[in-house]
């Protein structure tokens, strides 16, 4: 965490005013979530910038104004005048107000008044896309055309225009700007042509795209990617008849399917849980001369695993060995956490320690995350603090926020909130991460299980500085205990962010 916040979290406790028996249990919660320096540093980072131009935009009460009105209180701040303005800057900001086009707008007009600032086409190609987000369609058209002007269109800025259009269902638009490509002087070729039907496919669009397809084939070939392109189309549109069919088109058209043609079609007989056909597929990809690789059999194994089937899922990997396939970190990631969910924690260990070094097999951090995760599921916590010191002792990986989340869940389970702050202290301190959205999410949830939602509240402050959203659901949990303590001005503050900012739905 920047100063920034660091003062942010110290204004919010003195306004709360928790006990002074809180305070020394919890603690290290907030002081040591730092790895900035605690002077205050004589010019601002990049963040901290950032964070200081959010502040002028947005104000305290979070009122936001025309592109003007932004513009002028830029324009007018005496720190934003001595900002040192960077293209990663711009970008930061662009990425921040991405849901308010009007503030985005207001930015890079500011930073195109600024001595020597001259936008990049990534800049360009953010606003073309948060106005596209916003169905700003007429104000997208004019950057279009101004980047047309400075000759600063490229592929990327047409795949996000053709994104927005299909996405709003405008198909039809999304197919002039391709029309329209000569006049961005780009070509009309099998690379932009599978941009346009990859775009419509994704966005289910997969029948318009057909109808693209068969108005352009007479002048522009297709290739073996055009025909992968429509496979995860139809799967997506969970069409796989017509998927199927398309292997059969693609095999007329002289392109043999490969393993990502066969492997798209068996990740939807997964979703589908239609496992006989699934075995039926793998038997068809061997007769075919495309054998399942690694990714194939690891994507059946995940389907089973989420069904529960743990068994079922190790005879996939019993079936992948025997085949002869080469196992990869990914398969072996899976495999560990389906004999975790088994309950075979000895299998585990041998496969961790014995099969995976001999097969030559890198061990990377997803691989200890499993592990730690499994004897934190089975509450063997030692082994899995023995695993974590290893792995820091190691030159192989380091930890991520997916190594802690075991742990911290394993410490709320046992009522140790000290040793979560620890934790969390060896997070930032020592391994210089920054908590994510779902981390963020289970601490707000389990400090309020735990009756501490002041320090909820301070994470809940510290999560939105950060420009992460909250879920609706964490939002709604942590109002409820903020009003049971009659936290007035915190409760004010959550149910504006709740008005204000768009929300992650909760997860159904």
């Amino acid at each position: 965490m920047s100063w920034l916040i660091q003062n942010r979290i110290g204004n919010t406790l003195l306004r709360l005013n928790p006990s002074s028996s809180s305070i020394a249990i919890f603690s290290t919660f907030i002081k040591n979530l730092s790895t900035a320096s605690e002077q205050l540093p004589e010019t601002l980072d990049e963040y901290s910038q950032s964070e200081e131009i959010w502040n002028v935009i947005v104000g305290r009460d979070g009122d936001r104004d025309s592109e003007d009105d932004v513009f002028k209180r830029l324009s007018s701040d005496e720190i934003c005048k001595r900002v040192n303005l960077s293209d990663g800057l711009v970008h930061k900001l662009l990425h921040r107000f991405r849901d308010d086009w009007r503030s985005a707008l207001g930015i890079l007009k500011w930073a195109e008044s600024c001595k020597g600032h001259k936008h990049s086409s990534d800049a360009y190609d953010m606003a073309v896309d948060i106005l596209g987000k916003a169905k700003k369609w007429d104000r997208m058209k004019e950057f279009v055309e101004r980047m047309r002007g400075d000759k600063l269109v490229t592929l990327n800025t047409v795949a996000k225009i053709m994104r927005r259009f299909a996405g709003a269902g405008e198909w039809e638009e999304a197919v002039g700007i391709f029309d329209r490509l000569g006049e961005f002087g780009l070509e009309k070729n099998t690379e932009s042509m599978n941009l346009l039907l990859d775009t419509l496919c994704k966005e289910k669009r997969v029948e318009q795209a057909r109808v693209v397809l068969l108005q352009l084939k007479s002048h522009i070939t297709p290739n073996a990617h055009t025909f992968n392109i429509f496979i995860h189309g139809w799967c997506k549109a969970n069409r796989v008849e017509e998927a199927l069919w398309t292997i059969q088109e693609m095999k007329g058209h002289g392109f043999r399917p490969c393993v990502i043609s066969y492997t798209t079609i068996i990740r939807c007989y997964c979703q589908q849980f239609e496992f006989i056909k699934v075995y039926e597929m793998l038997s068809e990809m061997e007769a075919n001369g495309s054998p399942p690789n690694s990714i194939t059999y690891t994507t059946i194994m995940s389907s089973l695993n989420a069904q529960k089937e743990f068994e079922e899922a190790l005879r996939v990997a019993t079936r992948m060995k025997r085949s002869g396939c080469k196992p990869d970190s990914l398969f072996y990631n899976c495999l560990l956490h389906t004999l975790a969910r088994a309950g075979r924690l000895e299998e585990a260990e041998r496969v961790f320690r014995v099969e995976m070094p001999e097969l030559g097999v890198s061990i990377n951090t997803s691989t200890y995350n499993s592990m730690i995760a499994m004897y934190c599921h089975h509450d063997e916590e030692d082994k899995a603090i023995e695993l974590l010191k290893e792995m820091e002792s190691s030159n192989l990986c380091n930890p991520d926020v997916h190594t802690y989340q075991p742990l911290l869940r394993s410490c709320f389970k046992r009522g140790d909130v000290v040793e979560v702050g620890k934790l969390l202290k060896e997070m930032v301190t020592k391994h210089h991460l920054s908590l994510d959205e779902s981390t963020y999410t289970f601490l707000i949830q389990r400090l309020c299980r735990a009756n501490m939602c002041e320090w909820a509240y301070c994470l809940f402050e510290e999560m939105i500085s950060q420009d992460i959203t909250p879920r609706h659901r964490t939002c709604l949990l942590l109002l409820e205990e903020v009003k049971k303590k009659n936290m007035h001005e915190s409760a004010e503050r959550i149910e504006h962010i709740m008005k204000t900012v768009k929300l992650t739905a909760p997860v159904k």
